[in-house]
């Protein structure tokens, strides 16, 4: 019995160590694949300056005051 209790923990152990190592290789893959420096698309990109466009097409002055009403 206690032979097969060690020969069964081998094998879990064995078993976990392959499944860790192909987990590594995924995570290796995706951070190849995805540079963290890279800015997001959408994200910090922004002008400082940038000024919105009215619905009317014209922008708003830089000081954030509109002349409508």
């Amino acid at each position: 019995m206690t032979l097969v209790a060690v020969a069964v923990l081998l094998v879990v152990i064995a078993v976990g160590v392959v499944l860790i190592h192909l987990l590594n290789v995924q995570h290796d893959e995706r951070i190849a694949a995805f540079h963290y420096s890279d800015a997001l698309p959408g994200i910090g990109r922004r002008l400082r300056g940038h000024r919105r466009r009215t619905a009317d097409g014209t922008a708003d002055p830089p000081d954030g005051d509109s002349d409508r009403g």
